[in-house]
């Protein structure tokens, strides 16, 4: 029987880094995956083939709307070979799994394909594709099984027009019209991707505003962009029923004055999140208590109520991001090894992948009044930057919240082009404490979006904004 220091079930995000952290420290490491590709979710049906997706329709969205503004000619009929552009998005995924397997193979790290499951606490078996099993050892065992599309009782998925966001990222035509259930972030990228393609895209959505759990202004502001782009806002909607009829889906709901209405399409996306994934561990053979969700708890090492077994990702509590999920592989790595690591929850960005981005870290102006902080806001528009109109992105804007007495940063809210990448400045800021006079005060070049955060730091100093 094979023994390890570390075994890990789960590839994701949250699996694979642990694994090279483990690695990386000294430890006899092995990872399980039940999957023939290595990567989870993320990178096999989540955020790789989503952003693949999302880049090639906003090339097109570019090419039949922006180009000749530009004065790029383009002779002829512009089509979507939506064929080539799942074929694409399907390369990028394999490049990206194989480098996964590239970097297990470089950290000496065991790869077991196969599904996981708890003998006991220290022993897990692997039921093989070709039938066979296999029992290991492991001083330490890391739960990183990720999660899975959740769904609503009374809908039926049936895979073909009522689906999940796995079936929506493989489709074979483009949509006449879509229904999304959900107004997060799955649902309005995936939303964006078919609506750039010519599809009508509705949107239902049971909370009052879209992306409900990011701050309201970036909420209005999508909602501003998207019904521009053409997509139908629904929301303060309950849903109460989806059923097929042939290749048309009815959905019926009751809204925010209880009045029924029904809304008719070819394909529906069920987009109402997701849900931890922990079906067939076995976790009572080891001792771990799992929830009535799937969730499992666990201490502030992350430890489970078994002292040896850990759990990271999507399977415990928090949001279910890759990058919180990255960093709570390297902290149970460390924790493993010994080292007295940290992760501040409060600074893990949350991004949304439509154009314009958005993307946000800290505190909400609404978590602010709820708690009673004293705080000043300091909002810079993206029309007003040189870089936006040479683009042509002046949609958004970036909005940053401090603490009145002492000017500490306490929340960043950005909608614009590149935001996802940009939201890095601002948990960099935050990390060391920064206050808006620090921000302002450093050098931004010119012309970038970055210096949207520049002037929103100067506005909240005081009203120091400069090109507005």
């Amino acid at each position: 029987m094979s023994t390890y220091d570390v075994v890990i079930i789960g590839s994701g995000p949250g699996g694979y880094v642990a694994a090279i952290r483990c690695a990386q420290l000294g430890l006899k490491t092995a990872i399980i995956e039940k999957y023939s590709t290595l990567g989870g979710t993320c990178l096999n049906v989540g955020c790789i083939p989503s952003k693949a997706l999302l880049d090639s329709s906003h090339h097109y969205d570019d090419a039949i709307k922006h180009f000749e503004e530009h004065g790029i000619d383009i002779s002829g009929e512009v089509k979507v070979n939506l064929e080539q552009m799942m074929k694409r998005k399907s390369s990028v995924v394999s490049q990206t799994c194989d480098g996964v397997k590239f970097l297990m193979n470089k950290n000496k790290i065991d790869v077991i394909y196969g599904v996981g499951s708890f003998k006991d606490s220290t022993h897990v078996t692997i039921d093989k594709t070709e039938g066979e099993s296999e029992t290991i050892e492991a001083k330490n065992i890391i739960i990183a099984t990720g999660s899975k599309p959740a769904s609503l009782p009374f809908i039926k998925l049936d895979k073909e027009r009522v689906i999940t966001s796995t079936e929506a990222l493989k489709l074979k035509e483009i949509p006449k019209h879509m229904i999304v259930i959900g107004g997060g972030v799955i649902g309005l990228e995936l939303g964006q991707v078919y609506n750039r393609l010519g599809s009508e895209v509705t949107v239902i959505e049971y909370m009052d505003r879209i992306i409900p759990t990011m701050d309201a202004a970036l909420s209005r502001e999508l909602n501003k962009v998207f019904k521009k782009q053409g997509m139908n806002i629904n929301v303060s909607h309950k849903v109460k029923s989806v059923e097929r009829s042939g290749d048309e889906v009815i959905i019926k709901a009751d809204d925010k004055k209880g009045n029924e209405v029904e809304f008719k399409a070819d394909y529906c996306l069920v987009a109402v999140g997701r849900r931890p994934f922990t079906d067939g561990l076995n976790a009572n053979a080891a001792g771990v208590e799992i929830g009535e969700r799937g969730m499992i708890t666990v201490n502030e090492h992350l430890q489970t109520n078994v002292r040896n077994i850990y759990a990271i990702g999507d399977v415990v509590r928090g949001a279910m991001l890759a990058h919180k999920a990255e960093e709570e592989g390297t902290f149970v790595a460390e924790v493993i090894a010994g080292q007295k690591p940290h992760i501040d929850y409060n600074l893990i960005p949350g991004v949304v992948y439509t154009w314009p981005e958005v993307s946000a870290v800290g505190k909400t102006e609404e978590e602010l009044k709820e708690a009673g902080v004293n705080y000043k806001e300091g909002k810079f528009p993206m029309r007003a930057l040189g870089r936006s109109r040479a683009s042509g992105d002046t949609d958004g804007f970036v909005k940053i919240l401090t603490n009145a007495d002492t000017d500490e940063v306490l929340g960043v809210h950005m909608i614009g082009a590149r935001v996802a990448d940009l939201i890095t400045e601002a948990v960099t800021a935050m990390e060391f404490r920064a206050s808006a006079e620090d921000i302002a005060r450093m050098s931004h070049a010119h012309p970038t979006y970055a210096e949207a955060v520049k002037e929103a730091a100067l506005a909240a100093t005081g009203d120091r904004a400069m090109h507005i």
